[in-house]
């Protein structure tokens, strides 16, 4: 048995239901019970419990032989790195009071800094606290989620532009999509490793203005590039409806990548197959 968190979101679900395509059993950790139905009706079993609930959260991970951990970020809580501190301690507790063996673990590039990577940092909190709870830990690391550019869809749908966080859109960057995180992840749980061991996962690269060409074949409608340099990115976050303190944690996320901090450095590397067409045309259906 597989317990799954974030089984509603995008690797989650991909790390599901690939498990589940190879006939082994799920346990959806869910904050609900509407949230399990669904898992349920495909054959999986669905635990109430959530992440930031140790107690709850260790008796949905009894009995199994894997985990599938992660840390949602929320950008809008007073401050960032208390608040997923705590919530990376109580994760980390239910894995030692369980005894899951095995955690393959949501983290990103960039994790093995313990600071200046905006919200990364709180990855490589919760990589050592996973580390030091006797379980063996696959920390999966992708680069660029070729989903962020849902973040930019109303703004291409309403006025015909694509927002790009930089001083250039012309620097070619590997993104990776959420399918093929998921499949990553269900492999490390069917082969866990002997030790701890670091996956990074990679996909095809693009620029910026290349992603706004293909997002605009995918709307029919042709997209205008607009650059927001530094100084304007707190500015631009907070208009966006980003409280100061999520806006100062996400420009430095984007100054991290914008300085090239994002780079493979685990013990082995995985490439993505799944080109950006495929995932542009995808979010585009779902969120039309």
């Amino acid at each position: 048995m597989f317990a799954i968190a974030g089984g509603t979101g995008n690797v989650g679900s991909a790390a599901a239901t690939e498990l589940l395509t190879r006939g082994e059993k799920v346990r959806a950790v869910v904050r609900s019970a509407t949230k399990g139905q669904g898992w349920e009706q495909r054959g999986a079993d669905a635990a109430v419990a959530d992440l930031g609930d140790r107690s709850g959260l260790a008796e949905a991970l009894r009995g199994c032989t894997g985990f599938f951990a992660m840390l949602p970020s929320d950008f809008t809580v007073a401050d960032y790195d208390a608040h997923h501190r705590r919530m990376a301690d109580e994760i980390a507790g239910a894995v030692e009071d369980s005894g899951v063996p095995h955690v393959a673990m949501l983290s990103s590039m960039g994790a093995e800094l313990p600071e200046g990577t905006g919200p990364i940092r709180v990855l490589h909190y919760l990589e050592n606290r996973l580390r030091e709870t006797g379980a063996v830990l696959s920390a999966v690391r992708p680069g660029h989620f070729q989903e962020k550019v849902v973040d930019l869809l109303g703004g291409a749908r309403e006025a015909g532009v694509y927002v790009n966080f930089g001083d250039s859109a012309d620097v070619p960057v590997p993104m990776v999509a959420t399918r093929d995180i998921g499949a990553v992840v269900a492999q490390a749980l069917l082969s866990p490793p002997a030790a701890h061991e670091v996956i990074d996962v990679e996909g095809p690269a693009y620029t910026e203005r290349q992603v706004a060409e293909k997002l605009g074949t995918a709307l029919g409608t042709p997209l205008r590039v607009v650059d927001i340099p530094q100084p304007g990115w707190i500015d631009a976050l907070t208009q966006a409806g980003l409280t100061r303190h999520g806006a100062e944690v996400l420009a430095e996320l984007y100054d991290a990548s914008q300085r090239g901090l994002f780079q493979p450095k685990g013990d082995r590397r995985v490439q993505g197959w799944t080109g950006i067409d495929d995932t542009l045309r995808a979010l585009v259906r779902t969120h039309s």
